[in-house]
């Protein structure tokens, strides 16, 4: 039996980027706290609360901190995933010290949407509602934004007379499903400008995990169970393969592997740390 880990599998660029900020902060001896869990990934979050960081849960948590006071003023990290501009004017007026982790491909879409609302366009963000990278760029916005995520919810989409749109999407959406929707708007004929924000990551990520699948007999998929590019990935990976195996962690995998089996493919979200992945492809590799 052959075990194949995705090439593109574990930490992208902006999560790696976001835990090494708190990392950073911690070696600084100060209170940190994360607007939200810094990535979607309950392992990487349990091990950071070990070392004393805290979660602030909402915008009420946030107003409920002392104010910062001097050189013993706690530190915030901003999540990967971003933060509404409100919580920023939140954090100076109570003068907690900002740390910035949002992703660099998060941050290109909040300047965009900035841009293009205050030029008067409808914002049209493809992506998952309620999620905290949608939620963050709908609190960017400047005028009237509607998050789409299905492509029925396109087609009975209806503009206000005169609305120019302008779509973007979620980083970590599914790149083929972007394109179906943003062509559903074009062919009503709406007045529409669009830019792909999906990051280069993500895709290349989910086009690596459907080529894996297709070749599979059995697709392991590690990551948070909040995590959406990881839920995307386990979705790819379905249509591609019927045993495809959705895990948070190695206490998750109950495999019974039939002889017939030739390949085990395995792949993970963006938020997913090297150690679990490899502690599953060791796993599988030592039991079958």
């Amino acid at each position: 039996m052959e075990i194949v880990l995705d090439e593109c599998a574990g930490f992208c660029f902006g999560v790696r980027r976001a835990v090494d900020t708190v990392y950073e902060q911690l070696e600084k001896g100060k209170t940190i706290y994360t607007y939200g869990s810094v990535v979607h990934n309950e392992v990487v979050v349990q091990e950071l609360a070990k070392r004393g960081v805290k979660v602030l849960e909402d915008k009420a948590s946030l107003l409920a901190l002392p104010p910062g006071k001097g050189e013993e003023k706690a530190a915030v990290v901003i999540r990967a995933h971003g933060v509404p501009e409100e919580i920023y004017g939140i954090l100076e007026q109570k003068g907690l010290e900002c740390v910035d982790a949002t992703c660099p491909f998060v941050k290109r879409i909040h300047r965009i949407v900035r841009e293009q609302s205050a030029q008067g366009k409808h914002i049209v963000i493809v992506g998952n509602p309620g999620h905290p990278e949608v939620e963050g760029i709908l609190g960017m916005c400047r005028g009237p934004a509607t998050v789409v995520e299905e492509p029925g919810e396109a087609e009975n989409f209806v503009p206000e007379e005169g609305d120019s749109l302008f779509v973007v999407s979620q980083t970590t959406f599914n790149y083929n499903k972007f394109h179906y929707i943003v062509e559903i708007f074009q062919e009503k004929g709406y007045n529409v400008s669009v830019v792909n924000t999906i990051c280069s990551a993500t895709k290349e990520r989910q086009q690596s995990a459907r080529a894996l699948a297709a070749r599979a007999d059995v697709m392991i998929v590690i990551g948070g169970k909040h995590s959406s590019n990881t839920r995307k990935l386990y979705e790819i990976c379905r249509g591609e393969c019927a045993n495809t195996y959705f895990i948070q962690t190695l206490d998750d995998l109950h495999l019974e592997l039939p002889k017939a089996v030739r390949l085990v493919g395995i792949t993970a979200g963006a938020s997913t740390p090297n150690k679990l992945i490899e502690e599953v492809q060791r796993h599988v590799r030592i039991n079958f």
